[in-house]
């Protein structure tokens, strides 16, 4: 999917065929095994990755994800798309990915800090300040990050708090950070509204997921006075035509219970299927990749898609909604406020300096608007969809930067 989303922008800017090659491949992948005795006193083994798709801009930049699905593709398609994000926003940093075979739902907190560390030592040698800066994705968190860090010091006989991003406050993580793709999503899509002259706040929005991503934006619509119709999270979601009390559903999510079995007669449940295809003016997937493809992308019903997760749209489905007038915001610049804010910590880090949250936010929405604008502004002048705009000003970037360093040796 990530090679023909390239292989479609190449056409459309009559991009080299050396730099398509190029930015097709992965320069590197690193794949372990990772031996843990778990709590019964049995040796399981797991599969863990860490791929480089570009390091031509910066340092490697990109999660790790914990999931039982995890593949080796997967993870190659997502540091992809990171290196195309980093372009975009000009971050001078690439792109990376990792991830671990597993289902941490079913780790104790002494299993799950085994893999992480072990799974850290495996990749040692490809990651750090000045390689690869790791990050928090699907099923990871601070605490998981405050691990890697503190395994990546201890190999190196100092403190490296520059090793990863998205760690605890107390460590060296950056206030605004675990609320940064929410915040950047609210910052695009307000300023999409304003050019389209929405009124957001009369706009009815249908949330997919409610991790960190989709409980952000749907706290901050929420509290902005938008009607969020309906959500969903691994189990499925909720629907009320008049909204939901997005307040009262975070507090039952933080303490750890699923939409199912949220009880309010008011609420219809509906499976994940169905929530993408509920009439609404704005949906956000905010969950996992290609959640909409050929087979269900002539029933989605609105106005605006925000991709708040990596790859929610196959190109087959990117067809169809353009057909249907649906405006799709892309990922790689819809979700990149996680990214922004990751290297404002790395800034952090390095200079042993830290920011405010109102300058983190301030700086984030910068960025996120003025590479909206540049993107909607070749949009428009081109006549090409927001994604195609975002893609020939990340991949105009990466083709400059190859041209200048040359193909080694």
């Amino acid at each position: 999917m990530a090679k023909r989303q390239i292989d479609i922008v190449a056409k459309e800017m009559g991009l080299d065929d050396n730099i398509k090659k190029y930015l097709q491949r992965v320069e590197r992948c690193l794949i372990v095994s990772i031996p843990i005795l778990m709590d019964n006193g049995k040796l399981e083994m797991f599969e863990g990755y860490r791929v480089h798709h570009s390091t031509i801009r910066g340092p490697g930049k990109g999660g790790i994800r914990y999931a039982p699905n995890v593949t080796l593709d997967e993870v190659k398609a997502l540091a992809t798309w990171m290196t195309l994000k980093c372009s975009l926003l000009n971050l001078p940093l690439g792109g990376a990915k990792g991830g671990v075979c597993v289902d941490p739902t079913r780790l104790s907190r002494t299993e799950l800090e085994k893999i992480t560390r072990r799974f850290t030592s495996e990749i040692l040698n490809i990651i750090g300040p000045d390689i690869d800066i790791p990050a928090p994705d699907v099923n990871t968190n601070p605490q998981i990050m405050a691990w890697i860090m503190d395994t990546y010091s201890m190999n190196k006989g100092r403190s490296i708090p520059g090793v990863v991003t998205g760690k605890p406050i107390e460590i060296g993580g950056s206030v605004g950070r675990e609320s940064a793709t929410g915040m950047g999503l609210y910052y695009v899509l307000d300023a999409l509204c304003s050019r389209e002259n929405l009124d957001l706040k009369s706009q009815k929005v249908v949330v997919q997921g409610f991790g960190n991503v989709g409980g952000t934006i749907a706290k901050i619509l929420f509290e902005k006075g938008v009607k969020i119709i309906a959500i969903s999270d691994i189990s499925g979601g909720l629907y009320n035509k008049d909204g939901l009390d997005i307040k009262s559903l975070l507090e039952w999510r933080d303490n750890k219970h699923l939409l199912k079995d949220y009880d309010n007669d008011n609420y219809v449940y509906i499976n994940n299927d169905e929530v993408l295809e509920i009439k609404c003016d704005i949906l956000i997937p905010a969950a996992l990749e290609n959640q909409i493809h050929k087979a269900n992308a002539d029933n989605i019903e609105c106005k605006i898609i925000l991709e708040g997760a990596n790859g929610p749209t196959t190109p087959e489905a990117d067809e169809i909604l353009q057909n249907k007038g649906i405006i799709v915001v892309p990922d790689i610049l819809a979700n990149a406020g996680g990214v922004c804010v990751s290297y404002f910590e790395y800034i952090q880090d390095i200079h042993s300096y830290f920011w405010k949250l109102d300058r983190i936010n301030q700086e984030l929405k910068n960025i996120m608007v003025n590479t909206f604008e540049e993107v909607y502004n070749l949009a428009i002048e081109k006549n090409l969809t927001l994604r195609i705009a975002a893609y020939i000003i990340s991949i105009s970037r990466l083709e400059k930067a190859i041209e200048l360093r040359g193909i080694f040796p």
